[in-house]
């Protein structure tokens, strides 16, 4: 039996245990022998993160190939139109090419934790959030979307992967989750 960990990671943590700086870890916040993550998270963004104690569910989750669904929950500059959110429906032009569809839409400000430190407010500059569903993982792919489309993104939150979602998961707290490989 795999064991996995869904961990929601505050801003501002490194996806990995270990740091040579005086930088925050996963280990000042997971406290479970043998798991790893399962795909990264940047450290100036939130979330869901997985971590597993076994290689090829580990795979199943990180590798492109298995295109599982990631949906995050991004704070961008500006209100985002129609128009903004089809480019992103179809794919938007990047610098490492083309990305695939992502499913799109503007949604309420979702009821989330305080972010620390807190998103910039800006009274002359609106903003609104929107629901981005990729099935690819480049680097930075969501803030570089968002950006290219004219609504670089403020905060980002990772809500779900594949079936696993935060719900009620505080931040900088972890569960674990029996799963089948």
């Amino acid at each position: 039996m795999a064991r996995l960990v869904l961990f929601n990671k505050p801003y501002g943590v490194l996806s990995q245990f270990t740091d040579d700086g005086a930088r925050a870890t996963l280990a000042d916040f997971v406290a479970v022998p043998g798991v790893y993550p399962a795909g990264r998270l940047d450290r100036d963004s939130e979330g869901l993160l997985l971590l597993t104690d076994d290689g090829r569910l580990q795979a199943r989750i990180a590798d492109p190939r298995f295109k599982l669904p990631k949906t995050y929950l991004a704070q961008v500059e500006g209100e985002a139109d129609e128009a903004q959110l089809e480019q992103l429906r179809r794919g938007v032009m990047l610098k490492d090419g083309m990305t695939l569809p992502a499913q799109a839409e503007r949604i309420a400000p979702p009821d989330l934790w305080p972010r620390d430190p807190p998103v910039r407010y800006r009274k002359s500059v609106p903003d609104c959030w929107i629901r981005l569903t990729l099935r690819e993982g480049r680097n930075r792919q969501v803030r570089r979307m968002t950006a290219a489309v004219g609504l670089p993104t403020l905060r980002l939150v990772r809500w779900q992967i594949g079936e696993w979602t935060l719900d009620d998961l505080p931040v900088g707290a972890w569960r674990e989750e029996a799963v089948t490989s």
